[in-house]
């Protein structure tokens, strides 16, 4: 750290009257006419997801005035993920939070920004770490987290880094937003023409085992559309803890995404390539569909789901993983594999298929087995050719995410510490975004 930077402690830059402090203890049952509360659960990776609210009553609520939040504030997990940092936005004005999440209102003149960021660096993880206490589940320590140092270099060089550092994360939000607006476009596609038959109302229907279809139209078994293959066991010796050259990156079940999509900072492990000789076939590549076979009974959220390969040769896939690829005469492709597979009346069926134990499975027979509504090859095309530049385009977001990502978690411990400056970086990330 420069000499000229100066420090001070957490406390000391926050709002004196709020102060850093946790959220509702007992929110109690859910209140519809109450107030919105962010849980845990609905901060993911940088952004968060509010599919899921939990809202308290007024009452309750109420008695929590320092953590109502007005916008700009960061929020610090003390729990689970611990030592995760998020800025609130102002669509959450008004909102409160758990106690498992400390409310710390940065005063503007200490650029919140920065200080996020620099919570975010390995460093001061490594801190909010060590000072978990871990009696019964791992907890930070509000008494603790009010007296870690913060450094601060002058006000016009920590926002110009704090502005750097955004623009990366902006950079992957919209790329982000740009795939869900695709991912939701192609669904909507799918369900139009394949669930309502919407272009299709004007010809003539038949019966058949799965209700209503245009004529020409066949039922058939996903082993008619697809080349199907379970994982590989691999030896759990086998396994590496980190990334190693001429390594693969195992693929498993928490690369699958609830509802359907791939997880690239899924479960992390590796074996080397010299280990998988004669596994060819479990490579993975762009346009694999890799199925979800086994799920918990009481939290069911990934069965049956399914994830998009985006790349090739990165991965190779593990087993209670069904490896799906491409393979029939009707003209289909993986956009309307990946779609059917993760479309809710498929979802439905399959699962009926599946055992009913603590740990529900789907087995091989009845994944391939499953009925499926194959239209006519020219349908199929025009599918294909509507649907594949979306997925190309998402593949292209997502992996230029992987890049940012790496390229943000770079240089946040280096711009951070004052090891790089803000004029050595300006240049290259201005050619980048």
């Amino acid at each position: 750290m420069p000499q000229n930077w100066k420090t001070y402690k957490l406390k000391d830059i926050v709002d004196q009257d709020r102060g850093i402090s946790y959220g509702i203890v007992q929110p109690g049952k859910h209140d519809p006419n109450g107030v919105p509360i962010l849980k845990i659960n609905n901060l993911t990776g940088n952004s968060f997801n509010i599919n899921d609210l939990h809202f308290v009553s007024k009452n309750v609520e109420e008695k929590y005035k320092k953590t109502r939040l007005r916008g700009g504030e960061l929020l610090v997990s003390l729990v689970g993920s611990l030592g995760a940092v998020y800025t609130v936005p102002r669509e959450m004005i008004g909102y409160n939070v758990v106690r498992a999440l400390a409310v710390i209102p940065v005063l503007n003149e200490f650029s919140p920004n920065w200080v996020m960021y620099y919570l975010r660096a390995p460093f001061a993880q490594n801190i909010l770490q060590q000072i978990a206490t871990t009696s019964v589940q791992a907890t930070i320590n509000l008494k603790e987290l009010r007296e870690i140092i913060i450094p601060f270099p002058e006000k016009k060089e920590r926002e110009s880094i704090a502005s750097i550092l955004s623009a990366i994360d902006d950079k992957i939000e919209l790329n982000l937003q740009m795939n869900k607006t695709l991912e939701e476009m192609a669904m909507a596609l799918y369900k139009h023409w394949f669930f309502d038959f919407g272009p299709f109302q004007d010809g003539e229907f038949v019966e058949s085992e799965l209700g209503e279809i245009p004529k020409g139209w066949e039922v058939k078994t996903l082993e008619d559309i697809i080349r199907f293959s379970n994982g590989y066991a691999f030896k759990s010796k086998q396994l590496l803890k980190e990334e190693e050259q001429n390594s693969f990156h195992i693929f498993k079940m928490g690369h699958i995404l609830k509802g359907g999509g791939l997880k690239a900072d899924g479960t992390k492990s590796w074996i080397k390539k010299s280990d998988c000789k004669g596994l060819e076939k479990f490579i993975l590549k762009t346009g694999d569909i890799l199925m979800s076979m086994t799920d918990m009974k009481d939290n069911m959220t990934i069965l049956a789901h399914t994830a998009l390969m985006n790349e090739d040769n990165k991965y190779i896939v593990n087993q209670r993983v069904g490896l799906l690829r491409v393979a029939n005469k009707y003209g289909i492709d993986y956009p309307f594999v990946f779609l059917l597979t993760n479309s809710s009346d498929f979802i439905q069926r399959l699962r009926s298929q599946a055992n009913s134990g603590v740990q529900v499975n789907l087995s091989t027979s009845a994944i391939k087995s499953a009925k499926v509504v194959v239209p006519i090859k020219d349908v199929n095309i025009e599918f294909n050719n509507i649907t594949l530049p979306y997925y190309e385009s998402i593949n292209q977001n997502a992996l230029e995410n992987q890049t940012l990502t790496q390229l943000r978690d770079t240089l946040l411990p280096k711009l951070i510490s004052g090891e790089v400056r803000v004029i050595d970086v300006e240049k290259t990330l201005s050619e980048i975004l």
